[in-house]
């Protein structure tokens, strides 16, 4: 219905700046909120940053003025520039795509998850 496939992560050092993407595709009749979540060792899963349609951005504390979330509409992909990035920023990064989905008869909503992306910082 939907496939996220992420991409961009990696071993990246300390204070470098990788950018993830991530594409939708499949039968999509639109998408509202796309956003990037992180899942560290021994640590629950944790929003890093939103993005609605119409651009207003959401970002946890932790990576405010370092990570940069934006998307294309109109290939609906989310991107997410990550800067000054720490140690403590290693986990795997996932997609997250709140949309909708046209099963041919109806539409139904559906929240959708890439397969996850590791990015290891080193110090």
């Amino acid at each position: 219905q939907v496939q996220l496939v992420e991409s961009g992560g990696g071993l990246v050092q300390a204070g470098g700046s990788p950018r993830l993407s991530c594409a939708a595709s499949g039968s999509i009749v639109s998408i509202n909120t796309m956003g990037w979540y992180r899942q560290a060792p021994g640590k629950q899963r944790e929003l890093v940053a939103s993005i609605t349609s119409g651009g207003s951005a959401n970002y946890a504390d932790s990576v405010k003025g370092r990570f940069t979330i934006s998307r294309d509409n109109a290939k609906n992909t989310v991107y997410l520039q990550m800067n000054s990035l720490k140690p403590e920023d290693t986990a795997v990064y996932y997609c997250n795509a709140d949309s909708i989905v046209d099963l041919g008869y109806r539409h139904k909503p559906l929240d959708a998850w890439g397969q996850g992306t590791l990015v290891t910082v080193s110090s």
